[in-house]
């Protein structure tokens, strides 16, 4: 490699000269293997695998508001401080408004760098701190128990998540530092200056991700490097039992957040180091009053300002006031007292933080799921009270708790619906333990990319202005059809519109890409099979128009047709799920609820839930039982989650648990005036000069304001189905809308309408 050599020449042949200034006018970044010939200095150590690449994903899409949480229960008629700016009813109403967001972080983080967020994360004062605790186990198991009539249900992955999994570890080491590096590029992207970020991990990747944020973030910006034990040893002796995970600590820039941490004192330690006491019995250490040169300089340390090189009179008063020490060669030593100090300063050794048992009332059953006292440690180290702080591997939440009890903004992110149901409820409990403690809290809203990150997935360029957009849309209209086709498993028919396919004598009907299916896309159905004397229809969508099922079905069946309204899981943007046959399309659930007048001339409502039905089924249910050894498993069968049991004879018993509607359910909230915020998205849209502008746009569609709800815990199986009584201010007609999440995560949300 001859430019790293002084003097050297470096020898380039007319098609990297070409290339170089091709990159070079397109202002675009010179590929890798440029750096070893064009720069003498390349850096001194660095990891290198095959594909390596620092390019990063940076397409910008608009966030869709899913929910706004603004108090946990509005029944109390409590409000917060007004440090957090709250209407009346108890709705925040300005400032910063944390995130709770479903989908990939690549494509998050992009849009957050490059979107509208941005400014709001600059408003509020920057990104200060990120903890994240990416998937460094490679033979973890992700499934989840769920409790169903008091048996365990295990919940899958979804495939995307499985998906998601083998990207990252299906080429072993390399691939998890592909997928780790461009997020961690991305995630610098968007800290402030003075920001820390924590990264989370233990033996099996901690050197790759050392090597990566020593480039990324700069070796020089290590701050720490924490062995965390996180469980007790095991009784195996033929090998040593990995008990601690490593977490490495960087700043951004030149200055970051540190805020002195201690932990109490053991006997072991007193004895060891405070050996000397005063005749009053107060103990203390001695610690050197001299090292630095710089006459006069000072420190914090421990919380006690320490002088160095002390001017004369300072050193006689610490003399008179009896605060020093001589040595038996007279130097001066300073007397630090027990009862002076808070505690042992932090170490790099964490081993007194508890652990999540079984037992513990913070579990929530998620399996990564990691302590509230260890985020707790590193929140009160590196932020302050009001700081905006970020996790974008959530998981079960527990960043974003705690950073809500300690009085952060924040950000969270996860691929999983699942996680971020769950971080959800988690959140909203922590809501409601500060409400009823009369302490502050912010609302937070659940976003996603939602039908842009569709587009992006069917490679529609979501910046394209609206018309390019259409025809874009049209022109892989075909593509579009086809992949869900193959997906369904369903076979293609010509000159049958409005068909698309048929599968088992249903003919199959796709919806589109970036619009819920509608009751006039069902009812052409309906009135197209009945010509042709088709008895079933399969109408297949990423959105459906709420309160379409029963109504659309039920109609459908009085004409002699049976209908299925099914979603399309996002699984099938990727083409290895369609050809291992993992894409699990489930029908729609419906949803039936009424709204009754407490007091017509107080104009008060309660919301009560009658009714839900789902008709999940499980692919492959035959091959598990076929599969089963002697014993019990619960599983999804036609509808109903059931318990099997197979005696040794090899009979196979079966025992359903969703003996009621309500053990499909797993929470369920009330938006009282659905049709009082309509949601209004920023489209990033790409000018005729190469510069972006975001365009706000009203979706047609309407933020769900979640004012009441009700949720099983881990601990708390029961479940309200009449909601608190809500009181509206002015008399009309009214629209409420009702959300049931059912045991899968799985949401489903239907409106009525109620005179008040």
């Amino acid at each position: 490699m001859p430019a790293r050599v002084e003097g050297a020449r470096v020898e380039l042949s007319d098609d990297d000269k070409a290339l170089i200034a091709d990159h070079l006018a397109r202002g675009e970044p010179l590929p890798d293997r440029f750096r070893w010939t064009l720069f003498r200095e390349p850096r001194e150590a660095e990891l290198i695998w095959p594909g390596k690449t620092s390019e990063v994903t940076n397409v910008v899409l608009p966030f869709q508001s899913i929910e706004q949480i603004d108090e946990p229960r509005s029944e109390t008629g409590a409000h917060v401080a007004d440090l957090f700016q709250m209407g009346s009813g108890g709705r925040q109403g300005g400032g910063w408004s944390n995130k709770l967001i479903w989908g990939d972080n690549k494509l998050v983080l992009s849009s957050l760098k490059g979107g509208p967020l941005r400014r709001e994360i600059e408003a509020a004062g920057g990104l200060k701190l990120v903890y994240i605790d990416p998937p460094f186990d490679v033979g973890a198991d992700f499934h989840l128990d769920i409790d169903v009539g008091g048996e365990i249900l295990t919940k899958e992955p979804t495939v995307i998540e499985e998906i998601a999994y083998r990207d990252t570890w299906g080429r072993g080491a390399d691939s998890f530092a592909s997928m780790i590096l461009e997020r961690l590029i991305a995630i610098r992207g968007v800290m402030a200056f003075d920001g820390t970020i924590y990264v989370h991990c233990d033996y099996r990747v901690n050197y790759i991700l050392r090597a990566l944020l020593d480039e990324v973030f700069g070796e020089e910006n290590l701050l720490g490097e924490v062995a965390y034990k996180r469980r007790h040893g095991h009784s195996d002796a033929s090998t040593l039992g990995k008990i601690h995970d490593t977490i490495l600590i960087y700043k951004v820039g030149s200055s970051y957040t540190w805020n002195d941490q201690y932990t109490p004192y053991t006997e072991e330690y007193i004895k060891t180091y405070y050996r000397y006491s005063d005749p009053n019995g107060r103990k203390w250490l001695s610690r050197s009053t001299t090292a630095p040169r710089k006459t006069g300089a000072s420190y914090q340390w421990n919380g006690i300002k320490r002088i160095w090189r002390y001017k004369q009179e300072e050193m006689q008063r610490l003399h008179d006031t009896g605060r020093l020490f001589y040595t038996e060669n007279g130097m001066p030593r300073y007397k630090q007292y027990l009862d002076e100090m808070p505690g042992v300063a932090l170490t790099t050794l964490w081993t007194d933080l508890k652990f999540i048992d079984s037992w513990s009332s913070e579990d929530v059953g998620y399996p990564t799921q990691k302590p509230e006292p260890l985020l707790e440690r590193i929140i009160g180290a590196s932020s302050r009270p009001g700081d905006l702080i970020a996790d974008f591997f959530c998981g079960s939440g527990t960043t974003l708790a705690v950073a809500e009890k300690l009085g952060r903004k924040w950000i969270g992110a996860d691929l999983g619906r699942f996680a971020v149901h769950t971080s959800r409820k988690r959140l909203i409990g922590v809501q409601r333990e500060l409400k009823a403690a009369g302490k502050p809290w912010r609302s937070f809203e659940i976003l996603n990319l939602g039908k842009y990150e569709r587009q992006w997935f069917a490679g529609i360029d979501p910046t394209l202005p609206a018309g390019e957009r259409t025809q874009a849309a049209a022109a892989k209209e075909a593509a579009y059809v086809a992949l869900i086709l193959e997906a369904y498993r369903a076979q293609a028919v010509e000159q049958s519109p409005p068909f698309h396919g048929v599968k088992d004598n249903a003919f199959i009907v796709v919806g589109p890409l970036d619009a819920p299916v509608n009751e006039l896309t069902v009812a052409e159905a309906v009135e197209a099979a009945r010509r042709m004397g088709v008895a079933r229809v399969d109408v297949l969508g990423f959105e459906f128009e709420m309160g379409l099922a029963p109504r659309a079905v039920d109609d459908a069946k009085a004409k002699g047709v049976a209908v299925a309204l099914r979603y399309i899981p996002k699984d099938v943007f990727d083409r290895r799920a369609i050809d291992k046959g993992q894409v699990n399309f489930h029908d729609l659930a419906y949803v039936e609820a009424r709204a009754t007048i407490a007091d017509k001339r107080a104009r008060r409502v309660t919301v009560t839930l009658s009714n839900f039905a789902v008709a999940y089924r499980q692919d492959g249910l035959d091959n598990l039982i076929d599969g089963m050894r002697p014993g019990t498993k619960v599983a999804v069968d036609d509808g109903q989650v059931v318990k099997l049991t197979k005696g040794k004879d090899g009979t196979v018993t079966r025992e359903v648990l969703t003996k009621e509607w309500t053990d499909w359910i797993d929470y369920w909230a009330v938006d009282f005036d659905y049709a009082s915020r309509p949601e209004t998205i920023h489209e990033t849209v790409s000018q005729a000069d190469g510069t972006v502008k975001h365009v706000p746009q009203w979706t047609g569609r309407y933020i769900f304001e979640n004012e009441w709800q009700s949720f099983r815990t881990r601990r708390n199986r029961a479940l309200e189905l009449t909601s608190a009584t809500h009181e509206y201010a002015t008399p009309g007609r009214k629209r409420i809308a009702i959300k049931v999440i059912d045991i899968f995560g799985n949401d489903t949300t239907k409106v009525i309408g109620v005179e008040v």
